[in-house]
């Protein structure tokens, strides 16, 4: 544990002299975010922003992560997962420069890309020796899903990759509430009865590189992750999630996550059955919330505490069995 502390703490000061530079390069390259027309109206004042940030914390993570992958050749897995996504993520924003509507890479064509990766990071970490068993929550049942675990896998990274994208809207509300999912299966895999000292190094790599990103991101952000960054992150944090027993507690640890995606499919589907009518004020979650007055700052600083309550009790839970 203190190994995987000073870790963390040596990732963010090794990342965080970077970011000044990063924020000048975009910046000298015009690579601005460009901001959705059909978003809160508040959000318009960061149009230009510097987008694309998460490459500030993906490179210690391919890095560090690379060094620790060289003694223990299957943390390559979720490495390449990260990877994945984050190429596709940069793929969009690019394609998001060009688009002053703000809309990017059409989903009817970015997910089957994603599907397509999802199956092939899911194939790799069963390849990679992560466990085809999964522990039920409160049951204490271990199911083995044999190769079932390849599609399951994908499914889950699929799901988390693009719920951390929707969660990305707000100053820091992504990066902070990643950076507390990834210390809390740090926390299990480091202190549950089936310690797994790499993977939880690279938990710590992840939490120093996100912190030293967040250092630049917090409100008012000079940069912002991008789809870079979102899909790397939800990848990355399936992926680690993945490599464990104790996956099906991901959706409880990274709860706020699922909440942005369940708020848009209701909102959507409210609106088709209803002809028009809304739950929400507006879709995803956080979204509404700034709508009904709460300030940017309020939710996101909520968010971070919500986010280290679930981690808590998720990490409570795998430490139980």
């Amino acid at each position: 544990m203190i190994t995987a502390l000073c870790l963390a703490v040596a990732t963010f000061l090794a990342t965080v002299p970077w970011g000044q530079g990063l924020v000048g390069w975009l910046q000298s390259h015009k690579i601005g975010k460009q901001i959705r027309v059909d978003g809160p109206p508040g959000h318009q004042v960061k149009r230009g922003t510097p987008t694309m940030g998460g490459a500030l914390f993906l490179a210690p993570v391919l890095i560090f992560g690379s060094l620790l992958a060289w003694r223990t050749p299957r943390l390559w897995a979720p490495l390449a997962v990260t990877l994945a996504f984050g190429m596709l993520g940069a793929v969009d924003d690019l394609r998001g420069l060009r688009d002053v509507q703000g809309v990017g890479w059409l989903a009817r064509w970015k997910f089957p890309w994603q599907v397509l990766l999802g199956l092939a990071g899911g194939a790799l970490l069963y390849l990679a020796g992560a466990p085809s068993t999964v522990l039920v929550p409160f049951a204490g049942w271990r199911v083995n899903l044999g190769l079932g675990y390849i599609p399951a896998a994908a499914f889950v990274i699929v799901s988390m990759a693009n719920a951390v994208n929707l969660n990305d809207g707000l100053d820091g509300l992504a990066g902070g509430t990643s950076a507390a999912a990834f210390a809390a299966f740090g926390a299990m895999v480091l202190t549950g009865a089936r310690s797994d000292v790499p993977l939880g190094l690279l938990c710590a790599v992840f939490v120093g590189g996100i912190l030293a990103f967040l250092w630049y991101n917090v409100h008012p952000a000079r940069m912002i992750m991008g789809d870079l960054g979102a899909l790397a992150l939800g990848a990355g944090l399936a992926a680690v999630a993945l490599m464990t027993e104790q996956w099906l507690l991901l959706p409880l640890v990274g709860a706020l996550f699922v909440l942005e995606v369940v708020s848009v499919i209701l909102q959507v589907g409210y609106f088709k059955l209803t002809h028009g009518r809304r739950i929400l004020r507006m879709a995803p979650l956080h979204c509404h919330f700034e709508l009904c007055g709460w300030p940017e700052t309020q939710i996101v600083l909520r968010s971070w505490i919500v986010a280290i309550l679930l981690g808590v009790l998720g990490v409570a839970l795998a430490i139980m069995r």
